[in-house]
């Protein structure tokens, strides 16, 4: 029972006699008597969630010990007690400063046991008191209180704060269905401003902080006009609330009507005779548009299509076009959604299942179940990219996630895509159009939350029919892809519960609009010893199973898969390393079908005699020390490769020509190579005019391979250095780092990827810029232990570490010959290349 259920009565009784015959008992209390101060002593009853007002009756329960005691106390010597209200209902033991100052002197009825053991008892308030003294607390808390009096005079603005309460309340009491129209009336019979007050607000009932903030003000015209004021906001809640019902009402009974008027309309036509094939299809695509559980907007644009498609000839050419669109609208999911799977544990295992490596992607997978788990209804999915080179398990980790999650997984392709229709979908007015590859997808996976991936996001083109990273921006963009619009459909689709993934190759072509919208994740190449794990745990056993050998039927030792991976594959992924695999399994399989003796184990020999000579050597088998010839490295979209940089100089008049496919920004490095070697010139002994004196050719082999960047800076200032010192560069250094007209070493991007390609090609020395050692944080630690890797600021370091000692010491041949040809009065000689004669030497800087 409600604190408020004081009016409640039997059904055989009006209001009056109920009212009597529940408190009939409590009159028989007397007050408290005062004492010379004019204090009165009572025990005291804490109220959790409940106010008691003066000459209000309501049931109380009681549940605390010490509670029960105060009120059998007072039965026992027929005396009241004070109901104290606590601020904080969750207190099991209040204080004194839990209580609100303000109580009222109540009169308790009999105690009824409750079923749960607690009990109940009818109360009466007689009158406010004020909180003096707590005298006892224990077995229970009594306290000394001074009776608040009101002034009972009714002058003229009380007068009117009374009618216009009891005008709002009447209001009320017919807006509310819960109210009795005998509670009006008995505020009628009110005639003191304070009780009418008091009245009110017991029976409405606001929240407890409203009462308990009521309860403390004891003037009445104060009260009346707080009750004005929480009068007027029950009736806009409850005019509200009338509104709703009676246009749900409304509502269910026009639905209920045009059922009634269908179906006597159905059978008057089947009576007749009337009713045709086209008549019955349009009334059943209809059917399937309300009971398909669409949106309203939508549901309301189908219906829309529907009766025109009715009203159609069924002849018509636009019938097609207009069935076809309802049909797009009734397949796609509007509403149906699978429910996440969110065990960490569970997702873990099957991600660790299916992909070996791949720490960051995984993490970042189990933090964003993680916060699905702790905030259920955020909505907010992320957009995640997956960078990295071919065959690094970019799409099919994306095929994990799902299953990890328990989310539909579809793909869609996005390489050569060059049509904005694609993404957006064509407007109806063309022949033949449908929506775009979006929402094609969207209806294939059947829920409004699946995994899409947007494979090879890098590869999009663009051409005079638009450009389709730009329709991307709003499908992939957390702030607008609830309301996508596609051209066909003309209807806002929610894509905001759909976890895109997208994945690339390289970030360079991807629009700068395009990729702030989602979060990068880098895939980087494997190195020797994850190719190794992931040919054993995966590759291995799918090819064998694809070419007919049982499990076990084959072994593979180590030392045969190491052979494959370095001689017969250089890549970043594992693709060409699965079809060496599957070369070798072949032709297993063949001796096998041939009834042939077979090997059991595949061992480096017979890999050798299967896939035949070596494909690729390493850089110590082909390579020496050589003058004019540095080693750089480069990133590419295949991971990172050593690039070899040469440089011949020629008898000419001091042209610089540079070959191989270069872009514009490694000429300038060059250049800048060239000019810091010219301004260091008296540094490494060299003689400036041969500059104008020879041709310096700079050649980057892979001629066919298109090559750009400022990292090679460093290289071909190192290979320039070599070639007018004639001082080796050693063979087994890699460097990269864009060089300035003063020597300095900047940072670069993709160290993983060249770190990872020198540690392949066998370089036991690399050379980075000092700012880039925060990258080596992402470099596998084999690779960081085997790899010397060498931080630098300036060029001067470089070449003390690139360059091999000086063969011989002394002055060089131009500086000599000139000094000769001035002693004897003859004119300088012009420098020779290639005569055999000590050569110019550098001196190492400090």
């Amino acid at each position: 029972m409600k604190d408020d259920d004081w009016y409640m009565r039997d059904q055989d009784e009006d209001f009056g006699e109920a009212l009597h015959r529940r408190t009939e008992e409590l009159y028989g209390v007397p007050d408290a008597s005062l004492d010379a101060e004019g204090l009165i002593h009572c025990s005291v009853l804490p109220l959790r969630d409940l106010v008691v007002f003066p000459h209000m009756v309501s049931p109380v329960f009681i549940g605390r010990e010490s509670s029960l005691l105060a009120v059998e106390d007072a039965q026992t010597s027929d005396q009241t007690v004070i109901a104290l209200t606590q601020r904080d209902s969750e207190i099991e033991n209040p204080k004194p400063e839990d209580f609100l100052p303000i109580g009222v002197e109540i009169a308790v009825g009999r105690l009824l046991s409750m079923p749960d053991g607690s009990n109940s008892a009818l109360v009466q308030g007689r009158r406010r008191v004020e909180i003096v003294e707590f005298t006892q607390f224990e077995p229970f808390m009594k306290v000394k209180a001074r009776p608040v009096y009101e002034i009972q005079e009714i002058d003229r603005k009380t007068d009117a704060t009374m009618r216009t309460v009891l005008e709002m309340f009447h209001k009320c009491v017919k807006l509310d269905r819960s109210l009795p129209e005998e509670a009006y009336l008995y505020a009628l019979n009110i005639d003191e401003p304070g009780w009418l007050a008091d009245m009110v607000v017991a029976t409405i009932s606001p929240p407890i902080e409203a009462r308990q903030e009521f309860l403390l003000v004891q003037d009445p015209l104060q009260r009346l006009e707080k009750v004005v004021t929480l009068l007027a906001e029950e009736a806009d809640v409850l005019e509200l609330e009338d509104e709703i019902h009676t246009r749900a009402q409304n509502e269910v009974d026009r639905t209920q009507r045009e059922f009634y008027l269908r179906e006597q309309m159905k059978a008057i036509q089947t009576e007749l005779g009337e009713g045709d094939l086209w008549s019955r299809e349009v009334y059943e695509l209809r059917a399937r548009v309300e009971s398909a559980g669409l949106p309203e907007e939508v549901q309301v644009r189908a219906l829309k299509e529907v009766e025109r498609l009715g009203q159609m000839p069924p002849m018509s050419p636009e019938v097609g076009i207009l069935r076809t669109y309802v049909e797009w609208i009734l397949d796609l999911p509007w509403v149906a959604a699978t429910e996440d799977n969110l065990d960490l544990k569970h997702a873990a295992h099957i991600l660790e299942r299916d992909h070996y490596g791949l720490t960051k992607a995984k993490e970042r997978i189990l933090e964003y179940m993680a916060v699905r788990s702790l905030r259920p209804k955020r909505l907010r999915q992320p957009i995640l990219c997956f960078v990295g080179p071919p065959g690094t398990g970019k799409t099919s980790l994306g095929r994990s996630i799902a299953d990890s999650l328990g989310r539909k997984f579809v793909r869609l392709s996005l390489g050569g895509v060059r049509d904005e229709a694609e993404i957006r979908g064509h407007r109806r007015t063309y022949i033949g159009a449908l929506p775009g590859r979006i929402l094609q997808t969207m209806r294939r996976a059947g829920t409004v939350n699946p995994l899409f991936m947007l494979d090879e996001i890098d590869k999009l083109g663009q051409d005079f029919r638009g450009d389709p990273s730009s329709a991307l921006l709003e499908v992939l963009d957390p702030e607008q892809n609830h309301a996508f619009s596609d051209h066909y459909l003309e209807l806002a689709y929610d894509l905001s519960r759909v976890m895109f993934i997208t994945t690339a190759n390289y970030t360079g072509t991807i629009p700068p609009a395009l990729l702030d919208r989602m979060e990068i994740i880098e895939f980087p190449g494997y190195i020797e010893e994850e190719k190794l794990e992931i040919a054993q745990r995966f590759l291995i056993p799918r090819q064998l199973e694809e070419n007919g050998l049982e499990t076990g039927e084959v072994t593979w030792t180590q030392e045969a898969l190491v052979k494959i991976i370095r001689e017969y594959t250089y890549e970043s992924g594992v693709r060409n390393l699965e079809r060496e695999i599957g070369r070798v399994c072949r032709k297993i399989a063949r001796s096998k079908a041939e009834n042939k003796r077979r090997a059991a184990e595949i061992t480096p020999s017979l890999v050798g005699k299967f896939l035949g000579p070596t494909q690729f050597f390493s850089l110590e088998a082909e390579r020496k020390d050589e003058v004019g010839v540095a080693t750089a490295m480069a990133w590419t979209e295949n991971g990172g490769e050593i690039m070899p940089v040469e440089i011949l100089l020629l008898e000419g008049k001091g042209n610089l020509q540079i070959t191989g496919q270069i872009g514009n920004i490694m000429q300038e490095s060059a250049q800048a190579a060239l000019s810091y070697l010219k301004s260091r010139s008296k540094h490494f002994h060299i003689d400036p005019e041969i500059y104008d004196q020879v041709d310096i050719h700079i050649h980057i082999p892979e001629g066919a391979v298109p090559k750009d960047g400022p990292s090679a800076g460093i290289t071909i200032g190192t290979a320039l250095v070599s070639a007018f010192t004639n001082r080796e560069v050693l063979r087994d250094v890699g460097m990269t780092g864009e060089i300035t007209l003063r020597g300095r070493v900047l940072p670069v991007g993709g160290i993983r990827e060249k770190v990872l390609a020198a540690h392949r090609a066998g370089l036991k020395t690399v050379i980075l810029p000092r700012r880039n050692l925060k990258d080596l944080v992402d470099v596998p630690k084999r690779a960081r232990s085997e790899v010397k890797i060498v931080p630098v600021d300036h060029m001067d370091q470089v070449l003390q570490i690139a360059l091999a000692p000086p063969k011989k010491t002394g002055r060089p041949l131009a500086l000599k010959r000139k000094a000769k040809s001035e002693e004897e009065g003859e004119a300088p000689r012009k420098p020779r290349l290639g005569t055999k004669t000590t050569p110019p030497t550098i001196q190492p800087s400090a």
